[in-house]
This record gives C-alpha cells, sequence and structure tokens, in this order.
C-alpha cells in the first residue's frame, strides 16, 4: 500500500517562502523627495532676485513651487504603488513639505505681501502637529486625514497665487483662499490633537 503526500509516511512538501527584498534607499521616490529639498534654495533665490517684484523672477519662483508641489503627490503615489516605502522617505518627505511650505510663507512676508501672523500661525501648526506624531509614536500613528490633505491642497493653491504676480484686482481672492487655509490650518490641527490625546489614553472598558 503506498501512501500520499499527506500520510504520516511521507512528509508534505512544503513551498518556500520567497525571500522579502530590502527596499533600496535609491530609488525614485526618493530621488523626488530630494529633489524637492534642493529645490527650496533655488525657489527662494528666484522669489528674492531683483528684490523680490520683478515679474520675470516671480514667474520662475511660481514655476520652481509648482513642480515642487507636484512632486510631493508624485512621489507618495509612486512609495506606495511600487512598494518604495522607505524609513528614510517617511521622515524626508515631511521634512521637504515644511521646508517648501515654510520657506514660501517666510519670504513673502519678508517681501511684505503676506502679514507675518499668517506665516506664524501655519508654522506654529506645522511644527506642532510633527512634535505631536513623535509624541504618540510609541502608541501608534496619527494618519494624515482628508481634512488634513485638503488643508495641504488650499495652502499650496493659495500660496503659488500669492507668489505669482497677479494685478490688484485678485487681492481679494487670495485674502478668500488664505483664510480658507487658515480655517483649514486651524481645524485640522485640533482635530490631530484631539486623536492625540485619544490615541495616548488608549482605550477604555
Amino acid at each position: 500500500m503506498t501512501t500520499g503526500p499527506g500520510d504520516a509516511g511521507t512528509p508534505a512538501a512544503v513551498p518556500a517562502t520567497p525571500a522579502v527584498r530590502p527596499v533600496p534607499l535609491l530609488n525614485v521616490a526618493n530621488v523626488l523627495t530630494v529633489s524637492r529639498l534642493l529645490l527650496v534654495p533655488v525657489f527662494l533665490v528666484a522669489l528674492f532676485a531683483d528684490g523680490g517684484h520683478q515679474v520675470f523672477w516671480r514667474l520662475v519662483a511660481t514655476a520652481i513651487f509648482a513642480v515642487a508641489s507636484i512632486t510631493d503627490h508624485v512621489d507618495g503615489n509612486l512609495a506606495r504603488s511600487r512598494g518604495l516605502v522607505t524609513d528614510f522617505g517617511k521622515i524626508a518627505d515631511p521634512i521637504a513639505d515644511k521646508a517648501l511650505i515654510g520657506s514660501a510663507l517666510v519670504g513673502l512676508s519678508v517681501l511684505g505681501e503676506l502679514p507675518w501672523w499668517v506665516t506664524i500661525v501655519i508654522a506654529v501648526r506645522e511644527v506642532g502637529i510633527t512634535a505631536l506624531r513623535f509624541w504618540v509614536i510609541r502608541y501608534g500613528v496619527i494618519a494624515a486625514s482628508p481634512g488634513g490633505k485638503a488643508k495641504t491642497l488650499v495652502q499650496v493653491i493659495a500660496i503659488g497665487l500669492y507668489v505669482l504676480p497677479l494685478p490688484a484686482g485678485f487681492h481679494p481672492v487670495l485674502w478668500v483662499l488664505m483664510g480658507a487655509a487658515l480655517l483649514l490650518t486651524v481645524a485640522t490641527g485640533v482635530d490631530y490633537v484631539v486623536r492625540a490625546i485619544r490615541l495616548r489614553m488608549g482605550p477604555r472598558g
């Protein structure tokens, strides 16, 4: 009598587990993230060229800001869709985002085109939420909310239009957009604080 592959006499074959290949540090997503960081000083040079109010250089600064902002969307999608997520990318990506947004806000305030209190409110929120994420990192990760993503989008659009040398007639539109960005910035900041506190406290039964 013969025994089948599942009988005691013959051990069943165990399929080999494929080895997990480490994600290379040098990949297209990380290259885009580093490129965004490198574009920040280039953007500032263009923004302040010829006193900061020359139309040509403001158009150049707007183009650089737009390209850098687009890479923020592209590198994240590539990292997730192609399995290119790395620890370096997790750290460098938000740093690059905040460096771009922060440098643009500070630059516009230095040029007198954006009130300093707007820059301070947004900067305090961004730095505070980053610190908050580290505060709760032992308990879990605060994922970006839909409101947080909307906040980033509105911020980018508002700042991009402020950098663009638009006629004075567009100023009310700029104020409305920046006002919306401020409201989303504060509202999502409060939401993240509440979520962080709940995460630290843990489930109660």
